[in-house]
């Protein structure tokens, strides 16, 4: 199998597929360091790509710091928008693929149904709407490309939710946790199974797919049940957005319908729950 190029490789989800990849045997998987694959640097961009010459690109890069991208505009757009362009460009003039991974924050949240892939895009964050615009970007370059949205990312590896509450949970017995902001956990794992999924298929199925785990949680209840399968003594209280002001609006309802990548790409989707307590359990 032909090389595959990752960027962000030090990160949650880049840390993720290196597991997933050793795990299946997954063969070509290149993780570059840093130092050599800044998303912002298009001349070390291209000396990988003239190196490798691969047929999958996967950027797990990203600015994802919802709140401080509130200040930090400029910055946010150039990871979020500018590097993707970076990685589009080579990518179409080598052929390659690219795997580019989003977001649920692409989004209002105003609704009550679950999202499809085709329904309107309406950022209500800065880090939303950097995310979107790197989606936008990536079509005047090739069309050769899989954008997979995802949302609420966790997993043993690097900082997330689960990692944070289990930490917390250690020295309180109450915790205070939003219940009025719906979606679904993502374990990074699973995300990443789907990502080599496609590139062992070699699927030429392109386009814009949802991919989180299976049903429907609020932050509170998702907390509840990080305690309850760790066995961790901590009371949930719920409270509302309000609550807990923060610099940046959040998707009150971002739960996503993920039909798509079940019937076009074959993969199989577990329960948040079921994802939860094996991500738990590793986590010892």
């Amino acid at each position: 199998m032909a090389d595959t190029l990752i960027f962000g490789a030090s990160g949650q989800l880049g840390q993720c597929l290196a597991h997933v990849a050793k795990e299946r045997n997954t063969p070509g998987l290149i993780f570059p360091p840093e130092a050599d694959a800044n998303i912002l640097a298009p001349d070390k961009l291209r000396a990988l790509f003239e190196q490798h010459k691969p047929a999958y690109c996967i950027n797990c890069a990203a600015y994802t710091a919802v709140d401080k991208a509130e200040d930090e505009v400029d910055l946010a757009r150039k990871v979020n928008r500018d590097g993707v362009e970076n990685l589009a460009r080579l990518c179409g003039e080598f052929g390659t693929t690219l795997i580019q991974i989003s977001t649920d924050f692409v989004f209002a949240g105003t609704g009550n149904t679950p999202l499809v892939e085709t329904d309107a895009a309406e950022p209500i964050s800065v880090y939303g709407l950097t995310k979107l615009e790197g989606e936008q970007v990536i079509g005047a370059h090739t069309s050769q490309f899989f954008i997979l949205r995802t949302s609420w990312l966790y997993s043993e590896y690097a900082n997330n939710f689960v990692k944070t509450m289990l930490r917390l949970g250690q020295d309180r017995d109450e915790m205070r946790v939003i219940w009025d902001q719906t979606g679904t956990p993502c374990y990074a794992i699973d995300l990443a199974g789907c990502i080599l999924t496609i590139i062992e298929s070699q699927s030429q199925q392109y386009g814009i797919y949802h991919y989180s785990n299976e049903g429907v949680t609020s932050w509170y209840d998702f907390a509840t049940a990080i305690f309850e399968l760790s066995g961790t003594p901590v009371k949930t209280v719920p409270i509302r957005t309000a609550e807990y002001p923060t610099k940046a609006t959040r998707p009150a309802y971002s739960v996503m319908d993920k039909t798509k990548a079940k019937t076009v790409l074959g993969v199989a989707i577990p329960h948040w729950r079921t994802s939860l307590a094996t991500c738990i359990e590793r986590l010892g």
